[in-house]
């Protein structure tokens, strides 16, 4: 499967889903999932050698050698696409789900099996690096959500001298805070910027604190803001709407929440509901990080804000409940100079963004 994007700005112009680079080495970035692995490469210069990513399964269920040997087979793929040899490859970047339990070290992931905890990451794929290319290639490994918002950064600020604060709902909620130094902040223990387990402002919302996979109890913004919560919003709403076809359906929860994002793309107003309440929470979230990083620009990213997911009045009210729910707890200055975007990358942010990172660190 291949997913093209194309992207302007400071990523430069394009031709036909391909950024024609100033130079002929390259950076490779891989974005690791639970269920699929993503290749993309950039020039030395930082712009994309391309706007098609190259995705394909993670194979996870098998252990993490044989999702290695996915990654380089991905990565043979991807230069043979497009003209490139391994001798062209300065450094790789590798985007994966934490938290860590020190520098390359996964601990316990809620997005992969349980056996992947303890798995020393960079030693494993630095040595199938090293196999592949015949040479040592520097590794730099970090949290998914912080290098898919290295790459929104810069798309964001173009010229401009400004940090980005990027939050992207999914599945959970990745968060990022890109400095203008263009690297991500990642804390003593690699676990800055999980804001996705920040207590959410349960008092303004009028919710009860909803179970997270992370084992807090606190009320984590994450099920307030994410398809991890849907379920539990969903039970609620159905209260109010005993004739709604989900109220009456029997398909699994999960199946039920899935849907949801369809029938509010519909008009229907119990599905709007909770995404308006997933709107003020995220809201709620950004006024609430912007007291402590100040950030010139917010990037909302995650499927919510793909354009062949959902449609632009969709986005537009989702944004703007957003906008509206987080201006009143802002500084005033703030309400007058931070900007609130969508992401505008989609599934190419997180596999550029560790392909910068590792540029970053090379020319460092």
């Amino acid at each position: 499967m291949t997913t093209e994007r194309i992207t302007r700005g400071h990523f430069g112009r394009t031709s036909r889903g391909l950024t024609l680079g100033t130079g002929q080495n390259v950076f490779i970035g891989t974005d690791s999932g639970a269920t699929t692995s993503k290749i993309s490469a950039v020039w030395e210069d930082g712009r994309p050698v391309s706007t098609r990513l190259l995705q394909r399964p993670t194979g996870s269920g098998k252990g993490p050698d044989a999702v290695v040997a996915g990654w380089i087979a991905a990565i043979n793929e991807y230069l043979h696409t497009h003209a490139l040899g391994w001798h062209q490859v300065l450094g790789v970047g590798l985007a994966i789900p934490g938290p860590f339990r020190r520098y390359g070290v996964l601990d316990r992931s809620a997005n992969l099996p349980a056996s992947f905890a303890g798995w020393d990451v960079h030693t494993s794929y630095r040595r199938a690096l090293e196999k592949a290319a015949g040479r040592v290639l520097p590794l730099t490994v970090g949290n998914d959500g912080k290098f898919g918002g290295v790459a929104e950064a810069q798309f964001a600020r173009g010229s401009r001298r400004a940090s980005v604060l990027m939050l992207a709902p999914g599945s959970g909620l990745g968060s990022a805070f890109v400095g203008p130094d263009g690297l991500p902040l990642d804390g003593d223990t690699l676990a800055g910027m999980e804001t996705a387990h920040m207590p959410a402002p349960l008092h303004l919302l009028g919710t009860p604190p909803f179970p997270c996979g992370c084992g807090k109890n606190w009320g984590c913004i994450e099920t307030c803001t994410t398809l991890s919560g849907l379920p539990y919003l969903l039970a609620e709403k159905i209260v109010k709407y005993p004739k709604h076809p989900l109220t009456r359906s029997t398909a699994p929860v999960r199946e039920k929440a899935l849907a949801l994002r369809g029938l509010a793309q519909k008009g229907d107003r119990m599905a709007m509901e909770i995404f308006d309440f997933q709107a003020r929470a995220l809201g709620l979230h950004v006024a609430n990080l912007a007291m402590a990083l100040d950030p010139g620009i917010v990037v909302i990213g995650g499927g919510l804000m793909d354009p062949e997911a959902t449609t632009e009045k969709f986005r537009e009210r989702y944004l703007r409940i957003l906008r509206q729910s987080a201006r009143p707890y802002l500084w005033p200055a703030q309400r007058k100079q931070l900007k609130v975007v969508p992401a505008k990358l989609g599934e190419l942010s997180q596999s550029i963004g560790a392909a910068l990172v590792a540029r970053h660190r090379a020319r460092a």
